[in-house]
């Protein structure tokens, strides 16, 4: 497996509940754009309508061998099972959850997205994360002089 593209301020942001892999519908020249990891995650979204998945605000980069102006943000169509996405679907309305992609990777020579269901955090609670990372590092440190 190797990652592509990794948005790791979403975990710091939300805390992730349950986690999904799904493939991505896409044109040729995104699949090379994004092959040659010309793109950002970190402000993208999915949303569900009409028992579909979608992948929004996830911004490519201009494939450097094209002559044809293309649409750089476009919605890409997540391909999940029909269960998953209702399950996505109806956690998303009723619990105030969220659905975030968490990072994208090349799986046997197919693009795949990690989405994830998500509820966000509140201030104090991002400011208890990272007291809690700086002690396991400061743990790790002594650990390692000792």
């Amino acid at each position: 497996m190797t990652v592509l593209f990794d948005n790791r301020q979403a975990r710091f942001h939300y805390e992730l509940i349950e986690e999904y892999e799904a493939g991505i519908s896409l044109l040729g020249w995104e699949v090379k754009s994004i092959k040659a990891k010309h793109g950002n995650l970190k402000s993208s979204w999915c949303k569900v309508s009409n028992g579909e998945i979608f992948l929004e605000n996830f911004k490519l980069g201009q494939w450097r061998f094209s002559t044809n102006p293309q649409e750089l943000v476009r919605s890409k169509k997540l391909l999940l099972n029909k269960n998953e996405i209702l399950r996505l679907e109806v956690k998303s309305k009723e619990g105030n959850f969220t659905i975030v992609p968490v990072k994208i990777f090349l799986l046997k020579g197919k693009l795949k997205c990690k989405i994830a269901l998500a509820k966000g955090r509140k201030k104090f609670e991002k400011k208890q994360v990272l007291k809690e990372r700086d002690l396991r590092r400061e743990a790790q440190k002594a650990m390692k002089q000792y």
